[in-house]
């Protein structure tokens, strides 16, 4: 039987035919959240996309890759003040998302990651750590593998790279999702950007798509990876803990961390409850790995 808890994490990632909007606890006041980012919004042309991205903060840069039906705010928005404060944050919206519109392309996270190595390119970033959550982790794996020479380090959190890497359910549930199931956060935060209720219908159907057909990463592909590899998920996510042992066993020298929480809730991602210090000790652990690759070490606990 999938818990209660298991239906809204699955939401929160792709969808599922459920709405539990009304049972996201509010924000608690000790978390610093932020969606609002007046002014800092560009646009580049990259591979026939508009596309749009927000830069933060100064030092190494740091690029955030959101999740599916996301946007950077929705994904982001309690870690950006943060790592603004050491990084050079470039936030993307990948193509039908928030800002930037959708074309026709088909949508794959192969091309997401070859549009965000062009805006590495036009934006004079030679390399650049890359932190991905979900799809946008999935985007982040193929960054390492398409573009390695744009990769310094990656944060993945939240991702499987074959359908055998999610939990028994998902799948099954992906086949039977629904535009009503879809989190209310993620359609308000969608419409608040683009009011047409008919792209944000294309914007669901091609990521539902997308996630039933989903392209897995072989093996030697993952062996092929080598950034410094930091891989974070919910003990209660919706990968499979085994899975994310797999994955750690096929990137050397990679880190670690299975955290208590569902899907996002260590990120503070906008459709999960709202925990400050779950969201500061994530942060932690992933500025001592941006900051301090050295030893691989096991996180989990």
């Amino acid at each position: 039987m999938i818990r209660s808890l298991n239906i809204v994490l699955l939401c929160a990632l792709a969808f599922g035919g459920c709405d539990k909007s009304q049972q996201i606890p509010k924000e608690s006041p000790e978390v610093m959240c932020n969606t609002d980012n007046p002014g800092v919004g560009k646009f580049a042309s990259i591979n026939g996309l508009r596309m749009y991205y927000e830069v933060h903060g100064e030092g190494y840069p740091l690029v955030l890759i959101h999740g599916g039906g996301s946007t950077i705010g929705t994904t982001f928005r309690c870690v950006i003040p943060t790592l603004a404060k050491t990084h050079k944050i470039i936030a993307v919206e990948m193509q039908a998302h928030g800002h930037t519109a959708d074309i026709d392309r088909p949508l794959s996270f192969e091309q997401d990651a070859d549009d965000v190595a062009e805006l590495l390119k036009q934006l004079n970033i030679d390399r650049a750590d890359v932190f991905g959550f979900s799809n946008g982790a999935s985007t982040t794996l193929q960054m390492a593998i398409r573009h390695p020479e744009r990769v310094n380090r990656i944060v993945v959190a939240s991702t499987f790279y074959n359908k055998a890497g999610a939990q028994p359910w998902f799948f099954d549930m992906m086949a039977n999702a629904t535009f009503e199931g879809m989190p209310k956060p993620f359609k308000d935060a969608y419409l608040a950007i683009n009011p047409d209720t008919n792209a944000l219908h294309r914007m669901y159907e091609r990521d539902v798509a997308r996630m039933q057909s989903f392209p897995e990463i072989t093996e030697a592909q993952m062996r092929s990876i080598k950034a410094p590899a930091f891989i974070i998920i919910g003990d209660n996510d919706v990968v499979r803990p085994e899975h994310a042992v797999e994955m750690h066993r096929l990137l050397p020298g990679s880190k670690l961390a299975i955290i208590p929480g569902g899907h996002g809730e260590f990120l503070g991602e906008i459709t999960t409850r709202q925990d400050s210090t779950l969201v500061a000790a994530t942060m932690g652990m992933i500025e001592q790995f941006l900051n301090d690759p050295g030893e691989a070490k096991d996180y989990s606990f």
